[in-house]
């Protein structure tokens, strides 16, 4: 009876200590979310579209007509290159273009009166179509020469000046679109069950002390596992000229009171 008992009492310790690490895991995201949600929601201001300029030609930059900061309006001119050489060459594939198109229509006539082979005929007709394409290519790389503005905005930052020789891929400019600012920061993953797009709340900008409305633009596609956690999109609601990108603040938003 005595080792009945023993090997009962082991038993019942093995299953204690089975079920212990169950129950650990199974506590460890409820904890995660609730850090989450006991924290401070950081989010930075960030600009609706941004992209970085870059030179399509090797050539000397002749004009920036704007500075740092600067707010322009879609296809407004930003950089203006010196492009004589380019030019140089296109009037050097006009005039084989010219060349190759008189030799052909020479050929045509005397193709009429069957005194070219057809074979020469057919040289000349190339010939042209090659210095056409030619032409074409130079005309495409002038177009090259002027960079407009792709949307309105602003300059964020200017990486060469004027009269400096670039590379062709080397970059010129990056540039914001500011006309409405977003915000990007986590929430825990449970507050989904009542968090919807279009949902208003307010965000205090520590640069600035104030605090502006804002409301949900996108939520994420995903909940991170470990953390519990997804990412929220939310934009400003509404022109405060005192916001710019890069500023950053504290996110009030909090579950409905039950």
């Amino acid at each position: 009876m005595t080792m009945i008992s023993s090997w009962r009492h082991a038993l019942c310790l093995l299953a204690g200590l089975a079920a212990f690490p169950v129950a650990v895991e199974a506590a460890a995201p409820q904890a995660a979310g609730s850090a989450l949600e006991n924290r401070e929601i950081r989010a930075q201001l960030s600009p609706r579209r941004y992209t970085t300029l870059a030179a399509e030609v090797g050539a000397k930059i002749n004009r920036l007509p704007l500075t740092e900061g600067a707010a322009f309006k879609q296809g407004q001119l930003l950089v203006q290159f010196d492009c004589m050489l380019q030019q140089a060459q296109l009037a050097k594939a006009n005039a084989a273009l010219m060349a190759a198109e008189t030799a052909w229509h020479g050929n045509q006539k005397l193709a009429e009166l069957n005194s070219v082979g057809k074979m020469e005929l057919d040289i000349s007709k190339a010939e042209t179509l090659k210095a056409q394409a030619e032409v074409n290519a130079n005309r495409t790389l002038i177009g090259k020469c002027q960079i407009a503005a792709p949307f309105a905005g602003r300059i964020a930052e200017q990486k060469v000046r004027e009269q400096q020789y670039v590379q062709a891929g080397q970059a010129l400019m990056e540039i914001i679109d500011d006309s409405q600012l977003e915000l990007e920061f986590i929430v825990p993953s449970r507050w989904l069950a009542w968090l919807r797009n279009g949902a208003v709340f307010q965000v205090n900008i520590d640069e600035t002390g104030k605090t502006y409305p804002a409301k949900v633009q996108r939520i994420g596609a995903r909940v991170d596992p470990v953390s519990q956690s997804v990412k929220l999109t939310a934009v400003i609601d509404g022109r405060f000229s005192e916001l710019i990108a890069g500023m950053s603040g504290k996110v009030l938003m909090a579950p409905p009171q039950r």
